[in-house]
Parts: C-alpha cells; sequence; structure tokens
C-alpha cells in the first residue's frame, strides 16, 4: 500500500480491498460423497444463541518461552543470552510468568478473566518437521493426514450430515489448513484473487471420477455450485453491510478477523471460521521478527474481541489459539530458535474460566534439548468441543482425551 496515503484514505481503501476480496470468494474445498442436501445457509430462528468456534493458527512454530515468559527462571536468561527478554519489559502475569511486552490486549482479556492459557501442550513423539506436525494438529491423529480428514472436517461430517451447508465452516485466507480438509462437506475458503477453485486437489474430483459416477456427480456438483454461487452473494452481502466502530489492524490477519466477525454477525449459519498468521519460523533474529509477529497477532486479536464484545454472537464465540509446536529451550548461533516442542495454547471467550492449566514444562529437564509436554493438545480440542458441539462431538478425535475444566458451568 502506497505510504504516502493519509489515514482515511488507507482506510478507505482497505474497505473496499475487503469488499473486492469476497465479491467471488476464495475456494471450496468440494467433497467427493453425497452427504444430505447441500444449502446455502439461510437465518434460522435462534441462530444467535449457537454456539461458534473461532481458530487462529500461529504457523512456523511460535516462540511459547518469548509468548509467555518464565521470567523468573535462570534456567531460561542462562539459555538465551541474545534472545531472552529482560524482566522488567514484561506485562506482569504472575511471579514466574509475564507477557511479552506487545501482548497488551492478550493481558486485557485475561485480566478479565476471560483468556485460559494451557501451558505445556504438545503430543507424544514430537515431530519437529512443520508438514507433519501441522497434519498431526490439522487431522488430530499421530498419522497425520494417513488417518484422513481434518478434525473440523470429521465434525462437519458427524454433526451436520443432515445439513450440509457451503457457508457452515469458513476459512479466512489464501490455503486451506488441514483441520478444514474435508470428503464430506464442502468448506469454504476466502482468498485473493477471488473466485471459486478446488481448494485441494486431493478432494477434487477428477474427469476420470466423474465420468464413472455419472449423472449423480454430475448432479452432485451442479448443488454444491449452485449453493456456492448463492453464497458468493451472501457473504459479499454480510462482508458490506457489517458495521463495527473499532478499526482493525490493516494487516492481513487483521483483515481476515475483520472479516470472521462480519461472517459470524452476517445470519450466514457459520459456526467455524478459521485463520491463519503465519512467519513464525524464527530461526534468524528472531526477536524484531518475532515482537512483529506477535504485535500483528495481539492488536487483531483485540479489535476482533471489542468487536463482538456485547453481543450475542460474542456471548457464545470460542477462540483457539495454537501452533504446531515450539521452539527449544537454547537459543542457535543465528540469534534465532530452532524447531522445538511443547508450548502454550490460548482458549478465549465469554463462558471460559480464565487461569493457568496444565504444568509449565521444566527448563532443565530436557528431551534432547526440547521441553517436554504435559498436556495433549487432543485435550484442549476434545475440551472446546464439548463445550461449542456438544459431547458426542469428541467421537471425531483418535481416542478419548481427558478434558480441561476450562470453561464456566453451566
Amino acid at each position: 500500500m502506497n505510504s504516502r496515503m493519509t489515514p482515511d484514505r488507507r482506510r478507505v481503501a482497505r474497505r473496499d480491498v475487503l469488499r473486492v476480496g469476497v465479491a467471488g470468494l476464495g475456494a471450496l474445498c468440494i467433497p467427493r460423497l453425497s452427504a444430505g442436501a447441500i444449502t446455502a445457509s439461510r437465518p434460522s430462528e435462534g441462530e444467535d444463541d449457537a454456539t461458534r468456534l473461532v481458530l487462529i493458527e500461529l504457523a512456523g512454530g511460535n516462540d511459547g518461552l518469548n509468548t509467555i515468559v518464565p521470567k523468573s527462571d535462570d534456567a531460561y536468561h542462562n539459555a538465551r543470552k541474545v534472545t531472552r527478554l529482560a524482566p522488567k519489559s514484561l506485562l506482569p502475569l504472575d511471579d514466574y510468568r509475564g507477557f511479552h511486552p506487545v501482548l497488551a490486549n492478550l493481558r486485557e482479556q485475561w485480566e478479565s478473566g476471560r483468556t485460559a492459557i494451557v501451558e505445556g501442550v504438545g503430543y507424544p513423539s514430537p515431530n519437529r518437521s512443520h508438514f507433519k506436525s501441522q497434519e498431526i494438529w490439522g487431522c488430530a491423529h499421530l498419522s497425520g493426514k494417513a488417518a484422513g480428514d481434518g478434525w473440523i472436517g470429521n465434525l462437519l461430517a458427524r454433526e451436520f450430515a443432515e445439513e450440509v451447508s457451503v457457508t457452515r465452516a469458513v476459512h479466512v485466507g489464501p490455503k486451506l489448513p488441514d483441520p478444514m480438509i474435508s470428503s464430506k462437506h464442502p468448506v469454504l475458503c476466502l482468498a485473493q484473487p477471488s473466485q471459486f477453485r478446488w481448494a485441494d486437489e486431493r478432494t477434487a474430483p477428477d474427469a476420470a471420477t466423474v465420468a464413472s459416477d455419472g449423472d449423480s456427480m454430475r448432479d452432485r456438483l451442479t448443488r454444491v455450485l449452485t449453493a456456492a454461487q448463492s453464497s458468493t452473494e451472501r457473504v459479499r452481502g454480510a462482508v458490506a453491510r457489517y458495521k463495527t466502530s473499532v478499526e482493525f489492524p490493516d494487516t492481513d490477519l487483521g483483515d481476515a478477523l475483520h472479516v470472521g466477525a462480519a461472517l459470524l454477525e452476517g445470519q450466514l449459519g457459520t459456526r467455524i471460521v478459521s485463520v491463519t498468521h503465519p512467519g513464525f519460523d524464527t530461526h534468524a533474529h528472531q526477536m524484531d521478527a518475532h515482537e512483529g509477529l506477535l504485535r500483528d497477532f495481539d492488536q487483531s486479536l483485540g479489535a476482533f474481541c471489542r468487536a463482538i464484545a456485547g453481543t450475542a454472537v460474542g456471548k457464545n464465540t470460542v477462540i483457539m489459539v495454537y501452533s504446531e509446536f515450539g521452539r527449544r529451550v537454547a537459543e542457535n548461533a543465528s540469534k534465532g530458535t530452532d524447531h522445538g516442542a511443547a508450548a502454550p495454547m490460548f482458549v478465549l471467550g465469554d463462558s471460559v474460566k480464565g487461569g493457568l492449566y496444565g504444568e509449565h514444562p521444566s527448563l532443565t529437564e530436557l528431551d534432547d534439548g526440547d521441553l517436554i509436554h504435559s498436556v495433549d493438545f487432543r485435550s484442549v480440542y476434545s475440551t472446546v468441543l464439548q463445550r461449542v458441539f456438544g459431547p458426542s462431538s469428541v467421537d471425531v478425535l483418535d481416542g478419548r482425551f481427558d478434558a480441561l475444566p476450562l470453561f464456566e458451568t453451566a
């Protein structure tokens, strides 16, 4: 964007970009199999009371130790001569921990009692490959994509098998992430340039498949694309009509969460919104890069929380923030940190019982230089699923996992 534009002109230009960006939408993950009638969702009685889930992925492996900082741990300061944060610069959390100094909005949510920090989150035999670890988190299975669809895809197939809607789950961003991959339920991906296309070649039926399935497949595609076209108009209208006095950051993440708020408020039947904030693979010169990434995350998250605060949608929305792994305790020679294991997750919402959960990993008792996890990420998934979609929804996970007391009881 032209740096010489005035703030008012930047705001107008950004609003126009948002409208253009959803005019044709982005991608559509179209399943191979039939799963009930496919529709473009219409408002239904009591829709504002429906619980909703917002997923924010900090992609690349967020450094948890420089996000929630163990300021009083000598091992942290000894391991990080260049990449450590000074205790006096932090936003206090308790005697042991502090928030990174740019996380003022997250700390405000914490102080209001609406944020759960789950420490030491990971999974057995951690994999340091971005791709494999993202698959594991995305499919909620240690074998990754070999297990099939993403965990949200499985949720959609189970909970909405009789009411398949194009706008039920929406990812705002250029690439559909692993959790949203579905072979049974269409998932919308809002990207730029904005036009429907196959979101993932694994779920795109090829010519041979269409020919072999005959009219049934052609009918299926016709129904999906007809619903998709209808949804295009409704999503464009929802974003154009959405009004808020909150100024979102003029960044990709700010734009994505602005659109996400419009979708949730837009009477589209949207229950799940996903966004990705990339760039957290901070192997070199971490300090400035990580600070900028966290500042964008914090300001965008803060704007989103303010925009939905006090509304029926806000009351019934749960936000979950995660990354595919953390970073190693010791810094490297390039003034950065390398791929690690356990890291904190965040769960936010009016129904959340704020506090610290799990156990902060030891910085001296390590697994080949990595923090040792104390909470399986699927326990967090299970807890959130039960709250947002009901007890039966946990069956989409690979086994049973202990729930955490993250939410206020009814």
